[in-house]
């Protein structure tokens, strides 16, 4: 599960979960049939389809050294009808 960092909630990927569709960032190494077994293994859940891109560089400067940031890949994973992710849990 190292391989999935953490699903991203902004105002674009809340409306995407009324299509059923769930956002995530990965390691950069990771492709989609390995995202594809992680989610359906670890969520009971099964996959439609996987779009993934990745994010651009931003640079972070301190001082006088400029660097970059963490670079991830973002996977965007459609479910099949009747399926869902919980993504809070309920304590």
């Amino acid at each position: 599960m190292d391989q999935i960092r953490y699903p991203i909630l902004t105002e674009k990927t809340i409306s995407l979960l009324e299509k059923n569709q769930y956002s995530f960032d990965v390691d950069i190494k990771s492709n989609k049939t390995e995202i594809k077994k992680w989610i359906e293994l670890f969520f009971n859940v099964k996959v439609k389809n996987i779009n993934s891109h990745r994010l651009p560089k931003k640079k972070k400067r301190v001082g006088t050294i400029i660097g970059y940031t963490v670079q991830y890949k973002r996977m965007i994973v459609k479910l099949e009808s009747g399926y869902s992710i919980p993504l809070f849990s309920s304590k």
